[in-house]
């Protein structure tokens, strides 16, 4: 891949973590203004843009933890807007190119790249173990909105409870650590800035209590 292509694909995928880490210091603010943790669509916006956004790098990347992440917590997003009362304010024709737009970008930008399946699979090759922990620490990211989206289905309103913040914590650790072996400085940069919000909000969570 040419450098000035990287180069790129590197931006696009730091103003994907801008747009994550801007979530999460305006959540942040507000949270300390409450003095508890609070859910505000401004939250669920961001997360929206932002994760379309790098589940383009992840293809561009040919990064399959990356992909099977974002395509996972996208649609989390959508749902917490509609638990938020947000989602319902949106034209039909927006919220169909929402919900139809992660599909069609992967098939564009496959067809246009012409990705060489039989490396990207070798890259993801899950045989070293700090990929493994990677892996997991991807999935655990994930599995945190999965977890959030069933503590807000079963109180009917969307939160963000203890649980998500410990798996962001732990997840984000992980992460770090396959950034590292990766050279990943994307990866490696936004999880390092989300540990401090993250810890954060777990020490609200027990003021508050």
């Amino acid at each position: 891949m040419a450098v000035a292509s990287q180069y790129w694909i590197y931006a696009l995928g730091f103003v994907a973590q801008a747009f994550f880490g801007a979530r999460l210091i305006i959540q942040w603010i507000l949270s300390e203004r409450e003095g508890r943790v609070v859910s505000p669509v401004i939250f669920w916006r961001l997360s929206l843009a932002a994760s379309l956004m790098f589940l383009i790098y992840g293809v561009l990347q040919e990064d399959a933890v990356i992909v099977f992440g974002q395509t996972i917590s996208y649609y989390i997003y959508i749902r917490n807007l509609q638990l938020k009362k947000d989602w319902q304010r949106y034209v039909d024709a927006l919220k169909i190119f929402l919900l139809f737009l992660p599909a069609v970008a992967l098939t564009l930008v496959a067809s246009g790249m012409q990705i060489d399946w039989d490396r990207a699979i070798e890259k993801n090759d899950l045989s070293h173990p700090l990929l493994i922990l990677g892996a997991i620490g991807q999935l655990m990211l994930n599995f945190r909105f999965l977890y959030q989206w069933y503590y807000s289905e079963k109180h009917h309103s969307s939160l963000l409870p203890l649980g998500f913040w410990v798996m962001s914590t732990v997840g984000s650790i992980a992460v770090i650590a396959y950034a590292s072996f990766r050279i990943d400085p994307v990866l490696l940069v936004s999880q390092t800035m989300g540990l401090v919000p993250y810890v954060r909000n777990i020490f609200l969570h027990f003021k508050n209590k």
